[in-house]
């Protein structure tokens, strides 16, 4: 629409606006009138209308097979575009029009904002089904009405009120017609089915809506005064009520089709079932981030009591690889420690790397410098966690084997992610300015088990490529292969 309106109107940003509030709330005034909705907004020589949106009913049959957005007519041709556009009214005069043997009732509605009549609505009824009209369709049709002549007087949609179209109430979810002193009027089928949930054992019509609404609702106190208003429709709200294991979710629309309150439209629908699921959900995510701080904790366990054994050790051999054992935990558990921060089993890894390379370095026999370059992005637990052992390994097997003591030098690690395929890839790189690799060495055959446990963690867990090659000029270069999910 954005784009439509640009190209060949005159309309101003603030005007676009009200058109994207307007089309946020239509599908109710289509759905109300049993009617196809096409926008047209006259192009900025004042020759043609230019159709910038359209919406289908969800509760009749439509009148347009084909899409009309981007449609451009001569202004002449639809009479009633003319007069709706021209006098600033509602048009309904005219007989109904044939299309591909149907027959179309047209009616034109001004859209109107500060005085200015922006575009018309050209509403369309296919007529081929029409039949004796049942107290719900008729109560869809006064509402209709009543909500085209906001939409023609500028008071419809409700400024600043921006509806989301996928989770708020239809009208056919639950529809309850309130008159000016907020009593129902009318109440759908699945309207009252929504307040028998809640607890009513009545019937609605002829109920204050607001002082029900009120009393089904758990109250320590008094009778909530703000809740009673809300549901009596006084103003353009949206809110939710428990009462009786039921939650529904209310729209109150109040009525002014001629400037003054005649009464409310109230629309509603039983979610209780969906705040179930979504609580199950809370409480299983909580779970499970509970599962991964205790890990951590267990963890951290671990390696305290491995470090306090190091420290006992007779043997330089010995105590080593105790240390290195607590920095392989130590590494898992940054990860489980990361999880346990997240709502969802995916981890920012960058954070991860940063912290393992640190934990590493602690370990640097002279003044190494140990920097990371590019983005390892979002990763899947599953990727993380061996991964982040790999890094240990590597970076590690670098600190340990490329520098004297007491000699400087530089670590870096690079990662490169390909997100352009089904199959992205993660490329590693970790490049040290060492001594470089002993003559004859061969990554893939080395017994040591740092080399072991990348290996197999590469291969095997991650299904990825692992290589160590000697530097361009000096030093060794770990190049890492794996496969992740794409980022969303």
């Amino acid at each position: 629409m954005n784009d439509l309106v640009r190209q060949h109107t005159a309309l101003s940003d603030s005007d676009l606006e009200w058109l994207h509030l307007l089309v946020s709330e239509w599908q109710l005034l289509s759905d109300l009138s049993f009617a196809d909705l096409v926008l047209w907004v006259p192009t900025l020589d004042g020759t043609r209308y230019v159709s910038v949106a359209q919406m289908r009913p969800n509760t009749g049959p439509t009148s347009y097979q084909d899409d009309m957005v981007g449609h451009l007519v001569p202004r002449g041709r639809r009479p009633l575009l003319d007069a709706a556009l021209d006098e600033g009214r509602i048009v309904r005069e005219g007989d109904p029009e044939w299309r591909e043997e149907v027959p179309v009732r047209v009616e034109s509605i001004p859209v109107r904002r500060e005085g200015r009549v922006l575009g018309v609505i050209a509403r369309n009824t296919n007529l081929l089904t029409v039949r004796t009209p049942s107290r719900l369709e008729l109560t869809y049709l006064q509402s209709a009405s009543d909500l085209a002549q906001m939409i023609a007087a500028g008071t419809f949609p409700f400024s600043g009120e921006q509806v989301d179209m996928d989770s708020s109430p239809r009208a056919g979810d639950g529809l309850v017609r309130l008159d000016a002193e907020g009593v129902v009027q009318y109440a759908s089928p699945n309207a009252l089915s929504a307040y028998h949930r809640l607890g009513l054992a009545a019937d609605l019509v002829g109920q204050h809506l607001g002082q029900i609404t009120a009393e089904l609702a758990p109250s320590r106190g008094p009778v909530d005064e703000a809740l009673v208003t809300l549901a009596s429709g006084y103003a353009p709200r949206e809110f939710e009520v428990e009462g009786n294991s039921g939650v529904i979710q209310l729209r109150a629309i109040p009525l002014k089709p001629k400037g003054t309150r005649i009464g409310s439209l109230v629309l509603l629908r039983d979610v209780t079932e969906l705040r179930r699921r979504e609580r199950e959900l809370i409480t299983k995510d909580a779970t499970i981030r509970e599962i991964h701080h205790r890990v951590k904790n267990n963890l951290q366990t671990v390696a305290a009591l491995l470090r306090l054994q190091a420290r006992r050790m007779d043997s330089d051999r010995g105590r080593e690889a105790l240390n290195e054992a607590v920095r392989r935990v130590g590494s898992i558990a940054i990860v489980h420690e990361t999880l346990s921060q997240n709502l969802d089993e995916r981890v920012e890894f960058d954070e991860i790397a940063d912290r393992v390379i640190a934990m590493v370095a602690e370990i640097s026999p002279g003044k190494v410098t140990c920097r990371r370059n590019g983005r390892f992005g979002i990763l899947d637990a599953e990727v993380a966690t061996p991964l982040s052992m790999v890094l240990t390994e590597v970076l590690q097997n670098a600190l340990e084997h490329a520098f004297a003591q007491g000699e400087q030098g530089t670590v870096e690690v690079s990662a490169v992610r390909g997100e352009a395929r089904a199959d992205a890839r993660l490329l590693i790189t970790v490049k040290d300015d060492g001594r470089g690799l002993p003559e004859g060495f061969d990554p893939q055959r080395a017994g040591n088990l740092g080399l072991q446990i990348v290996r197999t963690l590469v291969e095997g867990e991650l299904g990825g490529t692992f290589d160590m090659l000697p530097g361009a000029e000096r030093g060794t270069k770990v190049v890492l292969d794996i496969p992740v999910r794409p980022q969303k």
